[in-house]
């Protein structure tokens, strides 16, 4: 229960990767964390790429980065997706501007790109947006996972423990950071 008290907003999308939403949504709330998950419209009921399905409690325009602790960006298709809204561009870079834990894997970088968060960072994900991030200023470096300044990085399904163990140690950090102000 080291998270108990924090607040972290986990993004959901169609085409989610089923392991990289399930799994460290898992962890978190393990770990005592509150989760909200959010998308483009409550209540919506999406299906993920092996066939699980997830669903937004929330509508990530309703959400204000002050009122919670972290957010994590899962990969699959849907961070392709999710990265054509402002409000999720907006909610990103709002966390990312406040010093928060901003949690990325797999081709969750995407919406990092286009929140324009990456620039000047170590980035990593899936092979397939290895020149995306490059292109939108990030170093790239070939990890399972890892953090650069605020944001956690996680490469691809396989790293899934890895990008866990940095996400909960990155917000334990940040916790007891915040608790000594």
């Amino acid at each position: 229960m080291r998270l108990k008290g924090m607040r972290v907003v986990y993004l959901i999308g169609p085409g989610f990767e089923d392991l990289e939403f399930y799994v460290p949504l898992m962890r978190l709330k393990e770990e005592g964390a509150d989760v909200v998950v959010a998308g483009p419209k409550a209540g919506e009921e999406l299906i993920g790429k092996g066939g699980l399905t997830g669903r937004a409690e929330v509508n990530v325009a309703d959400l204000k980065a002050e009122d919670f602790d972290a957010i994590v960006v899962p990969g699959g298709w849907a961070p392709d997706k999710l990265r054509r809204y402002d409000a999720v561009k907006k909610l990103v870079r709002d966390f990312y501007e406040q010093g928060k834990v901003v949690a990325m894997i797999c081709h969750a970088g995407l919406v990092g790109i286009s929140a324009g968060i990456v620039k000047g960072h170590e980035a990593t994900g899936s092979e397939g947006i290895k020149d995306d991030l490059i292109n939108a200023g990030a170093i790239w470096r070939d990890a399972p996972a890892f953090r650069s300044g605020n944001i956690v990085w996680g490469r691809v399904v396989a790293d899934i423990p890895d990008f866990c163990r940095e996400l909960i140690q990155a917000l334990i950090e940040q916790k007891e950071k915040t608790q000594k102000v």
